[in-house]
């Protein structure tokens, strides 16, 4: 700690250049420092991009060259389009949902970009963790074609591409002149807006190969800073892909960053990877009746292959399982007594050590049969350490891991479902276990067929933990000659769903013991259109139906529900509380998140959407104080009726907040 006081007054562009940071990582660059520089000896300084911070904040794309670090055709662009406002919500499908009134999970159909907008006040600073396996463009898989300000005319040669739903997706493939950039645009818009969802503490990780593997590391060292890079790691696997031509290809990489990796936890610890199935096949050598040396050596051999590697000190086994031995000496131990060797019957070697145990110590680990002797009295003994103890169980991560995905294939199958390539459910359970939160909420913004949830529910299942999950996924069409399309599965989205349905139910079937209260439900929500009629007419424009039109502002086919919820993203609340509905004098009136009359807690929102709400109705909502009240304009039959209502509230509840759809 320097004690030193400064003695000058604080430095304030340094000031300025780390609240810039601290909002806009991306636009914070290296300069040549003129001053401290010598013709021997360049010294450089954090500077900023102007032209990229002006991009920043500007909602048009912003003449000027794109000399930063890392650029391509579209960036400025995909920025504006991160930045761009939308009128667009989410509605509510309790009808195809599971547990809609008690779970805490959610399944979003959408594009995902304009899905992260929404999520931008509801779930701002609020995930944790962040997991996606978004399409790695190898010229075979669909990417999402952003509008990025295209004119017309090339707006009307894509919509060949667009899939029955006019969604927009497309397969860029290599002979595309924009085969890099425009992956490169539709990421960088994207980890933009999820950068804003993780907590100060929160992790990304990312999926990818090869093919974009350099450029991801780039974007995300901009929009994450390169300061908060965590790890790149190399998820090896037994498979290799199609396409190896000079290489058999067997590995992806999976990318980690932190929002701040100085609010991370000191340390990461993670359960070993395949320890059930290593613990099977060391049993087996037991079973076979192995001598210990013999055991030892098939150990050995196996923890050579990549999905042992982490039990390479375990290579020993008797019949209360695997073990490692350590030390039974200690270097200035007090503790100098004679330990009996079995066999010779001879006191065993000790040299100028002393025991790390007492003699009634080591005596009662030779009752347990936790002292591995050597062959005679010259060996020092050594005490076993088995792997099912607590402390063997947990290590910190390694960069290279390895996993196999045929089990969750063979699943995927078995149920019908045909996902080529699904992630294994191992791999995302390791993923997720990395971060030490069991009651995090977990994001997938490219979900597929819902591994991640999936592998969510299966882990708090094995450690007691209260996690949630988002899942986020377009409603991509099957091909009509897969096997999920001839099972009923029309889109991707249906696989997911009914996937997280009989997961769920596969979990409690297998542990009805410890999944009592284990949330398998989701609430499923589609993109859409706003709420609110598009009105917009000059005086003269006006006519009879121009006026009946505006008699409700709301459209036609929208419920209260609808309605709700899209308070709830307007007012930044989470989607995942419960809520319940009454009447009150005819009128239906909803109270989300309920309080806590006895400790003081408020309800967080009470809304109703009645036409004509009479006053009783309005005081009675009044007097019950919540954080905030919502009513639609058609609520009141004439403005001085809608000034009442805040009269009413300024009487009875004057902290709570009033709106007016």
């Amino acid at each position: 700690m320097n004690s030193k006081l400064p003695l000058q007054t604080p430095n304030l562009t340094s000031q300025n250049i780390d609240k810039i940071a601290a909002l806009f990582p991306n636009c914070i660059t290296e300069m040549l420092d003129e001053e401290k520089s010598t013709p021997d000896r360049k010294v450089y300084k954090r500077g900023i991009n102007f032209e990229l911070l002006k991009q920043m904040l500007s909602p048009d794309v912003v003449d000027g060259d794109e000399a930063y670090e890392f650029t391509w055709v579209g960036k400025k662009a995909s920025i504006v389009e991160a930045n761009k406002p939308i009128r667009k919500t989410l509605r509510p499908c309790p009808e195809e949902s599971k547990n809609w009134d008690d779970t805490e999970n959610l399944y979003i159909e959408g594009d995902n970009l304009e899905v992260l907008k929404l999520l931008q006040e509801s779930y701002l600073g609020k995930v944790k963790m962040i997991y996606i396996d978004p399409p790695y463009n190898t010229g075979n898989d669909f990417i999402y074609a952003d509008d990025f300000m295209r004119s017309q005319d090339e707006e009307n040669r894509q919509m060949g591409m667009y899939d029955e739903d006019e969604n927009r997706l497309f397969k860029n493939n290599d002979g595309n002149g924009r085969f890099h950039s425009d992956w490169c645009s539709m990421m960088y818009s994207r980890l933009m807006l999820a950068r804003n969802l993780l907590t100060d503490d929160g992790v990304i990780f990312i999926s990818i190969d090869d093919c974009e593997q350099e450029n991801l590391c780039k974007i995300c060292n901009e929009i994450y800073s390169e300061s908060n890079f965590i790890c790149e790691f190399v998820i090896a696997s037994n498979s290799s892909k199609n396409n190896s031509k000079f290489v058999s290809i067997t590995h992806e990489y999976l990318l980690c960053y932190a929002r701040d990796k100085t609010h991370l936890p000191t340390e990461w610890s993670v359960t070993r990877n395949a320890t059930e199935e290593y613990c099977k096949r060391a049993n087996s050598l037991v079973e076979r009746k192995l001598s210990p040396n013999e055991i030892h050596a098939e150990l050995g051999q196996l923890t050579k292959y990549p999905r042992f590697y982490e039990f390479d000190h375990f290579t020993y086994a008797d019949s209360k399982g695997v073990y490692q031995t350590s030390d039974l000496t200690a270097p200035s131990s007090k503790n100098r007594f004679d330990i009996i060797h079995p066999i010779t019957n001879k006191p065993c070697s000790l040299g100028t050590r002393g025991w790390a145990y007492t003699e009634d110590g080591i005596k009662k680990l030779i009752e347990e049969d936790k002292i591995v002797f050597g062959s005679d009295e010259t060996s020092i003994p050594r005490l076993k350490n088995y792997l099912f103890e607590k402390q063997n169980l947990s290590v910190l991560p390694k960069s290279v891991l390895f996993f196999d995905s045929q089990s969750t294939t063979k699943w995927m199958k078995s149920q019908g479902f045909g996902f080529d390539f699904p992630k294994s459910i191992d791999f995302i359970k390791y993923i997720v276990s990395m971060y030490p939160d069991k009651n995090c909420v977990t994001l997938d913004f490219f979900s597929g067929s819902a591994t991640t949830a999936h592998a969510v529910m299966q882990l708090n299942t094995e450690d007691n933990g209260h996690r949630k999950f988002i899942m986020v996924q377009l409603p991509e069409p099957c091909d009509e000659k897969s096997e999920a399309y001839k099972a009923g599965y029309k889109t991707i989205c249906d696989i997911g769903k009914e996937r997280i349905r009989r997961a769920g139910e596969k979990v409690r079937e297998e542990s009805p013991l410890t999944t009592q209260n284990l949330d398998i439900g989701f609430r499923v929500f589609k993109l859409d259109d706003t709420n609110m009629k598009d009105v917009y007419y000059s005086a003269e424009e006006y006519s009879q139906t121009n006026l009946e039109d505006l008699e409700s502002n709301i459209k036609e086919d929208r419920t209260d529900l609808d309605l709700l919820f899209g308070c709830l993203l307007d007012w930044g609340l989470p989607l995942s509380m419960p809520y319940r509905s009454e009447k009150i004098d005819n009128c239906t009136v909803h109270t989300y998140a309920p309080g806590d009359a006895a400790l003081n807690v408020p309800d967080a929102l009470i809304a109703c959407f009645d036409s004509n709400v009479p006053e009783n109705v309005i005081k009675e909502i009044a007097k019950r104080k919540p954080r905030r009240a919502v009513f639609r304009d058609s609520s009141f039959a004439s403005s001085p009726e809608k000034i009442n209502v805040f009269e009413i509230f300024k009487l009875y509840a004057q902290d709570t907040d009033v709106k007016v759809i």
